[in-house]
Order: C-alpha cells, then structure tokens, then sequence
C-alpha cells in the first residue's frame, strides 16, 4: 500500500507544472476579451471590444506578488457592432490607429487583496500616453491540464476604470463620457 502512495504521488507531482520558482504564461488571444463601457450622451452605456489581446505573464510560484503581466492590445481590433462608430474610434479623433498601433499594459507591482485577488499595478498605454492604471484582479485560477486544448490552462479577470482625457482621446465630450469602464477575461496557456 505504502509503495502504491509513493507511485501515485510521484506521478502526480510530475503531471504539473514546474511551480518552484516561475511559471512564463502566454495569453491565449482565443479566449481572451478586452471589454469597455462608456456612456453615450449620459442616458445609456455602449459596450465595446478589442477583439484580440495578446501578452505574458510571468507568474512566481511562491508568492504571486513578484508576478509580471506585460500586454499588448492592437488598437485597430476595437468593435462595437456598429462599423460607423468604429471607424471613427480608430480615426485621430479617438484612438488615432494610424499614429499608435497598440495599446499596452506593463505591471509595475502586484498586491495580494484577497483570497485569489490582486491589485496589479501598472503603465497602460494609449495613444502614445502612458498612465499608471490598477486593474482589480480576481478569480486567478490554479493551473488545469487540458489535454484536448495541449496543455496546461489558467485564467483570471481583471477590471479598472480610466478617464480618456487622461490618455488624451479627447473627441465629442458631452456625446461621450470621459469615465471608461474596463473588464478583461482571459486564459493564459504555458509555455
């Protein structure tokens, strides 16, 4: 019986993955979602996407606030389901897709908030303005081996608000409220 518990938790501990120090993770741009919410005329909200969001998060093992999250958005995959309000969002008036191609976030710090939940602090980039932003990070995910997607797995959401003035996306105030509301869902596959 002993020598069947050591066999068993042998190969247990060779299924996961190497969690001693840090784990590289890749943002699966599949199954990730950069939504926002931003008032239209102070009356109603329209909801937007950036239909692709790529990065790495760099995740220690044993203490997840040594963690690092660096992420690129390309700005030109913004929808709304209205392709007249797209194109204007990705016109000089708003995110100038042009001139600035991405948007990016890199994390400067991390604190634990809760139980699975973080404050990721970092630089978000847009429109070539960089601004220090805290994304409230919550339901970070053990690690799942998913054989029928290649591999190992894990997710979390995020979520901040931003005010667009401050990245200068400056167009139609009064039409569209400053205050942008940002959620972020995500998988993460290792590398």
């Amino acid at each position: 019986m002993m020598k069947w518990l050591v066999v068993a938790g042998l190969a247990a501990a060779l299924a996961l993955p190497a969690l001693a120090d840090t784990t590289e993770w890749s943002i699966d741009p599949n199954h990730a979602n950069a939504q926002f919410f931003v008032k239209h005329l102070g009356i109603s909200t329209v909801q937007g996407e950036f239909t692709k969001v790529t990065g790495t998060v760099t995740i220690d093992n044993d203490d997840v606030t040594k963690s690092t999250v660096d992420v690129t958005i390309p700005a030109d995959t913004v929808y709304t389901r209205v392709t007249m309000r797209d194109n204007d969002l990705k016109s000089q008036h708003f995110l100038d897709v042009a001139e600035y191609q991405t948007i990016t976030f890199k994390s400067t710090s991390i604190t634990k908030t809760g139980d699975d939940a973080y404050d990721v602090n970092g630089n978000l980039t847009i429109r070539g303005v960089t601004k220090p932003v805290t994304l409230k990070v919550t339901d970070l995910s053990k690690p799942i081996d998913v054989k029928a997607m290649g591999g190992w797995r894990r997710g979390a959401s995020a979520e901040t608000t931003i005010n667009r003035q401050d990245f200068g996306v400056a167009a139609d105030p009064g039409m569209v409220g400053d205050q942008i509301h940002i959620l972020i869902d995500l998988e993460m596959t290792h590398k």
